[in-house]
């Protein structure tokens, strides 16, 4: 592992950690502790938390260690709607200059992501799930959406990973992205616009329901609750 590379790794653990909720909302990262923990010096966790901090995932606070991030239910829905503007914008300019090995490529993460989904670490899944848009985002070809993107997708990390796991609506998830490479292959700009719209609406709804949940003192809804209307019970979910 090189030097460059070490404080990536550590912000990756603590990432993972943050979306799991091991590190919750609020909660202090504690430099020298997490660093003996992990067993690496203080420099390069401190790197990795100015990482995290450019994410949205961590708060840095002067003379004092660093706290988990907890977003209001405003400053996380303003950022959807700036992140679902850019996802329709590259799934657009994606249908317009994407090459043929980038749409193969989109569709061979929609197959993957199909044939883990039922037995894969959640945040594992996640993962590919989000690398999902980020290759829509890169197959626009146009630089600055791609990095606005991607602000915007990190800052959303929490929120997305929190969406997917209050919901598993497995055959929804998987037509919708099939719906979405079916358009990119077809290069057609206004089904695919239709086609990402109807699936980050989603994520308003179950974030939305989160915060509802949280702020009356409920616990969290159960896997396979469907309180949004659009999706239909199935066997299959979970």
């Amino acid at each position: 592992m090189t030097d460059n590379s070490l404080p990536e790794k550590i912000a990756a653990s603590l990432r993972r950690d943050i979306l799991r909720g091991t590190l919750a909302p609020g909660a202090q990262i504690k430099e020298r502790d997490s660093a003996a923990e992990l067993g690496v010096s203080r420099t390069p966790m401190r790197e990795a938390i100015r990482i995290l901090a450019k994410e949205g995932l961590v708060l840095l606070r002067p003379s004092r260690s660093p706290v988990v991030a907890d977003p209001t239910l405003k400053e996380v829905t303003d950022a959807i709607a700036v992140l679902s503007a850019l996802e329709v914008l590259s799934g657009k300019l994606a249908c317009r200059h994407a090459t043929v090995d980038q749409i193969a490529g989109i569709r061979g993460i929609h197959e993957h992501f199909s044939a883990i989904y039922d037995y894969t670490d959640p945040v594992d899944l996640f993962e590919v799930d989000m690398s999902f848009h980020v290759a829509i985002a890169q197959a626009s070809h146009n630089l600055p959406l791609a990095e606005t993107h991607r602000s915007y997708l990190e800052r959303l990390w929490r929120a997305r990973f929190l969406s997917a796991r209050r919901r598993k609506a497995r055959d929804r998830v998987l037509r919708q992205h099939g719906q979405i490479v079916a358009a990119l292959e077809t290069r057609d700009e206004t089904a695919i616009t239709r086609d990402i719209e109807e699936h980050l609406e989603h994520l308003v709804v179950n974030i939305g329901d989160y915060f509802h949940a949280r702020d009356a003192g409920e616990g969290p809804i159960p896997e396979g609750t469907q309180s949004d209307p659009h999706d239909q019970p199935r066997k299959e979910e979970k």
